[in-house]
This record gives structure tokens, C-alpha cells and sequence, in this order.
């Protein structure tokens, strides 16, 4: 394999990586609109997890509910989360085009998704969040951080091939 090909094999790796990483912001961000629909959903088919779950989802479900009720415009706080998480989509665009030029781009990704454990095991006791919820939570920069981290090496490769 020549140097090209060598190199747009590297760039199609990175591509693929990035759609993962582009993907998984862009349904984190769109499911956090209708959060209420979606607990009621979850609740409605809560057999199939263990009870702490169902308990908990039951306990999210009206929290959210009774809040909406009251305080919708607290709400308002989640539209801006997901608005976040579409935004955060949107900026990895520019490694999906030229991933080198944007390496920063990965390099703060993989940030983000190593101080999601301090956030998870620093305020969640603070929220009252369960342990097992902390570890999903935490299981997102976990899963996010594996492909930045594989567009990181690829992209120190075509750089590599450069000098």
C-alpha cells in the first residue's frame, strides 16, 4: 500500500469514528427534548430491568412529570442541554472533514469525556443520583472516548507520513 492509499485508508477509519462519535451527540441531544415521553415509555416497560431501576425510573418519571405540571419552563434547562449536545455534533464535523487540521477538535472531545467522572462522582452524591446511575452516566465518556482516542492515533499517523 502506497502512502495515499495508506493515508486515505487512515481517513476513512477517522470518518467512521467520527459518524460514531457525531451520531451518539446527536441522539444524546435530540432524546433529551421529550424526556417526560420517555420516562412515562420506560416506566410503562420497566419488567424487563432490575427493580433498583424501576424504582428509579418510576422516581425520575414523576419528578419530571409533576414538575412539567408545575414548572414547565424548568424544562427549558434540558432544551438547552440537548441544544448543547447538537452543537457539540456539529463541531466534529470539522474532523470528519480534515482531521488533522482539526486535531484539537478530537483533543477536547477526549477531554470532555474523561471529566465526566468527576462530574458524575463528585456531584452525584451531592443530586442524591445512585451509584448504578453514576456508572451509566460515566459509561458515556467511556464509549465516546474510545473512538476520539482511534481517530487520535490515525490522525498522528498521517502525520507522521508527512514528515
Amino acid at each position: 500500500m502506497n502512502t495515499f492509499q495508506q493515508h486515505q485508508y487512515l481517513r476513512n477509519r477517522i470518518k467512521v469514528y467520527m459518524w460514531i462519535v457525531i451520531t451518539g451527540l446527536a441522539l444524546s441531544g435530540i432524546t433529551a427534548f421529550p424526556l417526560e415521553t420517555e420516562l412515562q415509555w420506560l416506566c410503562q416497560h420497566a419488567s424487563v430491568f432490575p427493580v433498583a431501576m424501576q424504582n428509579w425510573l418510576n422516581t425520575i418519571y414523576q419528578a419530571i412529570h409533576h414538575t412539567n405540571v408545575r414548572y414547565p419552563y424548568l424544562s427549558y434547562g434540558t432544551d438547552w442541554l440537548a441544544f448543547a449536545h447538537i452543537m457539540l455534533a456539529i463541531l466534529f464535523i470539522g474532523p470528519l472533514m480534515d482531521p488533522v487540521k482539526n486535531v484539537w477538535v478530537i483533543q477536547f472531545g477526549m477531554i470532555a469525556c474523561v471529566l465526566i467522572f468527576p462530574l458524575a462522582f463528585i456531584a452525584g452524591p451531592v443530586r442524591h443520583i445512585p451509584l448504578f446511575w453514576r456508572f451509566i452516566d460515566s459509561s458515556f465518556g467511556v464509549f465516546a472516548f474510545i473512538p476520539l482516542w482511534l481517530s487520535y492515533r490515525k490522525i498522528r499517523l498521517i502525520e507522521a507520513g508527512r514528515k
